[in-house]
C-alpha cells in the first residue's frame, strides 16, 4: 500500500468541501506561507557555528598530522630496503640509515561532534575467533579432536623435552613463556584472556609462546614434514591402540600440511588461510599434546636458525629472541644486530610496519631499541617469579 501523509486525512477533505471555513481562519493559513521557512533555535544556530569552526580547525590538523605521518612512514620503509640492499651486498650498514626522528604525534584538537546529531556508541571491535572456534572447526573440517593434556604440568613436561632437544637454553624458554604468557599462563593462553576468559580475545595468539594462526599455517607449511617424522619415530615406540591413534593423527596432520602448502610461502598469503575454518582448525594443533609443543618450540627455533644464517654466531639472550618473536625474523635480526652504542639513538619504529607501531602501546613507551630490550627483561625478571614459570623451570631440570 503506497503511503499516505496524515494531513491528507479523507474525513477532513470531506468536511472542507461542505463547509466555509471563516475568514480568520484563511487570512491565517494566508499568514502562515508569507512566512519563511523555520529557523534553528538560536543556541542551536550558534551550536553550528562553533561545530563549523572546530571542524575546519580539525581537518586542517589532522591533514597537516596525517602528511607528515605519510612522510615519516614512506621514509621508514624506504630506509629498511635501503638497509636490505645493503646486506645483501654485504656493504656496512651506517647510523644514518635509520630514521632517527621519533614518528609524528597527533596533537591537534579533537573531532568535534555534530551537535544535530545523537552521539555515536563506539563501535564494537570485531570478534576474534577462540579455542573453543579452533577445536570446533579442526573437527568439521579435519575431524580432529586433540588429546589434550591430564594437566598443566604434563603440557610443560613435554613442552621442555622438545624444547631442550631443539637446542633452546633454558633461561630461553622460560623467561619466553614469562614474556608471553604473564608468567603463569596455560598451554591454551589466548591474547586477552590471560586474567579472565569470559574477558574479549584480542587475537588468535596461543600457547607459551603465543602464536598466532598464521604462525600455525606457516609454520605447518614449512616444518610440517619434520613434525610426521618425529611422529613416526614415537609411534615405532608405541603398541596397540596408542600407535594407531597417532598414526590417525598424522595423516590428519599431513592433511593439514596440504592444506597451507597449498598457497606460496608467503606471510600474507598464510594469513588468508589462516582466517579461515580449515586455517583455525589448524591452530588447534597447539592444543595437542603431541604436535602442540612442537610448534611452540618451532617458532623459537626459527628465529635462531635465521639468525646464525645470517652470521649471528652468539647465542641470543632471551630478551633478543622475543625482539624477533615480536616484530618478525627479519625486522628482529636488524634490531639485534645494532651496535651497542646505537642501541639508544634508533627509534624502535624502524622496526615496525606504521599499524603495527600504532597498536603496540610498549614499542611507543619505549621509544628506542635500549630502552624496549631493558623494559622486556624488567618483565622477564618480574613474570619468571610466578608459579608458572617456576614450574617450567623445574620441568627443564
Amino acid at each position: 500500500m503506497p503511503f499516505k501523509s496524515p494531513h491528507r486525512w479523507p474525513g477532513l477533505l470531506l468536511v472542507a468541501a461542505f463547509v466555509c471555513p471563516p475568514l480568520s481562519l484563511v487570512a491565517h493559513a494566508a499568514d502562515e506561507r508569507s512566512r519563511p521557512a523555520a529557523v534553528a533555535p538560536p543556541d542551536l544556530a550558534a551550536a553550528m557555528v562553533r561545530y563549523r569552526n572546530a571542524l575546519a580547525e580539525y581537518q586542517s590538523a589532522r591533514a597537516n598530522y596525517d602528511a607528515a605521518a605519510d612522510s615519516y612512514w614512506r621514509l621508514i620503509a624506504e630506509k629498511r630496503r635501503r638497509r636490505r640492499a645493503k646486506r645483501a651486498s654485504h656493504e656496512t650498514i651506517a647510523l644514518d640509515d635509520y630514521v632517527l626522528a621519533q614518528p609524528p604525534v597527533y596533537t591537534g584538537p579533537p573531532k568535534p561532534r555534530d551537535p544535530t546529531k545523537p552521539p555515536e556508541a563506539a563501535p564494537l571491535p570485531p570478534y576474534v575467533p577462540v579455542v573453543a572456534d579452533f577445536l570446533a572447526d579442526a573437527q568439521r573440517e579435519f575431524n580432529f579432536v586433540p588429546r589434550l593434556p591430564q594437566s598443566e604440568t604434563e603440557y610443560k613436561q613435554a613442552y621442555a623435552r622438545v624444547a631442550l632437544a631443539a637446542g633452546l637454553r633454558p633461561d630461553q624458554i622460560v623467561r619466553i613463556y614469562a614474556f608471553e604468557s604473564g608468567g603463569n599462563g596455560e598451554y591454551d593462553v589466548q591474547a586477552g584472556l590471560e586474567n579472565n576468559k569470559r574477558a574479549r580475545a584480542i587475537t588468535t595468539a596461543l600457547g607459551y609462546n603465543q602464536l598466532l594462526s598464521t604462525n600455525s599455517v606457516e609454520i605447518v607449511a614449512e616444518s610440517g614434514n619434520a613434525f610426521v617424522k618425529a611422529l613416526f619415530a614415537r609411534a615405532a615406540r608405541l603398541a596397540g591402540g596408542r600407535r594407531n591413534a597417532l598414526e590417525a593423527k598424522i595423516a590428519i596432520l599431513r592433511k593439514m600440511i596440504g592444506f597451507a602448502r597449498s598457497v606460496p610461502d608467503d606471510w600474507n598469503k598464510h594469513q588468508r588461510l589462516a582466517n579461515t575454518p580449515k586455517g583455525l582448525g589448524t591452530h588447534a594443533l597447539n592444543l595437542d599434546l603431541d604436535i602442540g609443543p612442537l610448534l611452540q618450540t618451532q617458532k623459537l627455533l626459527d628465529s635462531i636458525v635465521f639468525a646464525r644464517r645470517k652470521g649471528v654466531e652468539k647465542t641470543l639472550t632471551a630478551a633478543e629472541l622475543e625482539m624477533m618473536n615480536l616484530t618478525g625474523d627479519g625486522s628482529g635480526f636488524d634490531m639485534i644486530t645494532l651496535p651497542a652504542v646505537w642501541r639508544d639513538k634508533v627509534p624502535t619504529a624502524n622496526f615496525f610496519q606504521q599499524s603495527g607501531y600504532r597498536d603496540n602501546p610498549v614499542a611507543q613507551r619505549n621509544n628506542v631499541v635500549a630502552r624496549l630490550i631493558a623494559a622486556t627483561d624488567t618483565v622477564m625478571d618480574r613474570e619468571t617469579k610466578k608459579p608458572g614459570a617456576r614450574e617450567l623451570a623445574e620441568a627443564l631440570r
